[in-house]
């Protein structure tokens, strides 16, 4: 049920282990989950083989009418079947009830909701499993974690203040057996509703097939939007992004499908550009386990810490970077390790970068550089992948060239701190 956690308690179980695996089970996606793994950050698979002898649920969007509720709480009845009546508000639960038992006469009604003593909650509950009630006017307690084959009607009243996920849940409370299945959803006119509201509720009505979860959970994404990549939004639009930003991204992806998808219609120009060393790539990325970073502590403004970090980002000279320490100090005092630390891994970036490598891994005392997959690239006959071949030769000891399909990489052992990881890049060069 991975559509009720929170981002912050899907992480916290994540910090059990140190190497985590996860898998994560739902019938409606939470719309940040399901963009990645349409995006290709996870593995995704859909069971779509519903158990044997299942029917789909009916599904019917009605404007609230005693009447509507009258004939389906009566059919159910009359094959011995229960119905469930979801009423998420508790103050006005209890009118509800008053509504049925006037409307629908010799009809057994139970209510149940959160607030209720536990044990008479639970007592009430096993009364309706034994059908010692006809209807369970409850709130949305009985979402999920309930299995009872003998309910096979559903009415839910102001279905418009429900997400798409939840109705979802709450149509497959029913259906559980091998009889046929009603849903019916009460909602005030179509047209006085928001476009998302009458967006839900058409979605709801028309994937009503054994399967469509996935459906219902791509319209949820469209309607709400995929959330924030990084952060505590699990859905929502892109409010906004900065110019620079967007022709940043915008660049990075041109520049990647000029090399990977259409090599061959921009080869020469590529070879022209990969004349001058610095081109062989356009940005290194480093990761390591080290602590890299201004503490909150040292630039308590948000923004400022920000603006820091893209600044000291966009570095491409060491004049710029002893101008940005030096001003740095004036303004905020004595840096701390960890942005020294951070400083350091833009000038390793940098040295990098002119030695072809794309990548950087620094963890557990080794370093890990990655070269360019392209085999075909003239970084491989330049001065620049000499010198590093060099290097290797010379050091057989500390050093190995790995290939592994298309990517090569070379690790080079007892490298403990950024400082060890410049003046070797320096060495190679």
């Amino acid at each position: 049920e991975e559509q009720k956690f929170g981002v912050s308690t899907k992480e916290k179980l994540k910090q059990l282990k140190s190497n985590i695996d996860t898998l994560t089970m739902t019938a409606t996606p939470i719309p940040r989950t399901l963009q990645f793994s349409l995006m290709g950050s996870r593995d995704f698979s859909t069971i779509n083989t519903p158990p044997p002898n299942r029917y789909p649920v009916q599904t019917e969007v009605h404007t609230f009418d005693v009447e509507v509720m009258k004939e389906a709480i009566n059919y159910e009845v009359s094959r011995n079947g229960q119905v469930f009546i979801v009423n998420n508000r508790i103050q006005n639960i209890y009118e509800m009830e008053a509504l049925l038992r006037r409307e629908v006469k010799d009809i057994r009604i139970a209510v149940a909701h959160g607030q209720m003593d536990p044990k008479k909650l639970e007592a009430i509950i096993a009364d309706f499993l034994n059908h010692e009630y006809d209807v369970l006017l409850a709130t949305t307690i009985i979402e999920s974690g309930i299995d009872m084959p003998n309910v096979n009607t559903i009415i839910v009243i102001n279905a418009q203040n429900f997400g798409l996920s939840d109705l979802h849940q709450l149509r497959g409370r029913v259906g559980r057996s091998n009889r046929k299945a009603f849903c019916y959803l009460m909602a005030p006119p179509l047209y006085t509703l928001s476009t998302d509201s009458r967006r839900r509720l058409q979605a709801i009505e028309n994937f009503s097939e054994l399967g469509s979860g996935i459906h219902i959970a791509m319209q949820d994404l469209d309607i709400r939007g995929a959330g924030n990549l990084l952060g505590a939004e699990q859905s929502g639009f892109i409010a906004d992004l900065g110019y620079e930003t967007y022709q940043k991204i915008l660049a990075e992806a041109v520049q990647e499908l000029r090399k990977e998808e259409f090599t061959e219609l921009y080869r020469e120009q590529q070879e022209l550009k990969a004349e001058r060393e610095e081109d062989f790539v356009d940005d290194v990325t480093v990761e390591s386990d080290l602590e890299l970073m201004f503490p909150v502590a040292y630039i308590p403004n948000d923004a400022e810490r920000v603006a820091m970090y893209r600044e000291l980002d966009n570095m491409e000279s060491e004049t710029q970077i002893m101008d940005f320490t030096q001003r740095l100090e004036d303004r905020f005092g004595k840096i701390p390790a960890q942005g020294k630390e951070l400083i350091r891994i833009v000038r390793l970036r940098r040295l990098a970068k002119s030695l072809g490598i794309e990548k950087i891994f620094l963890k557990t005392g080794r370093m890990t550089l990655f070269l360019i997959s392209d085999a075909e690239s003239p970084y491989y006959r330049s001065t620049a992948f000499d010198k590093l071949l060099n290097f290797i030769q010379t050091h057989p000891r500390d050093c190995q060239l790995r290939e592994a399909g298309k990517k090569r990489s070379v690790i080079i052992r007892n490298v403990k701190t950024v400082e060890a990881a410049i003046a070797l890049i320096q060495s190679i060069h």
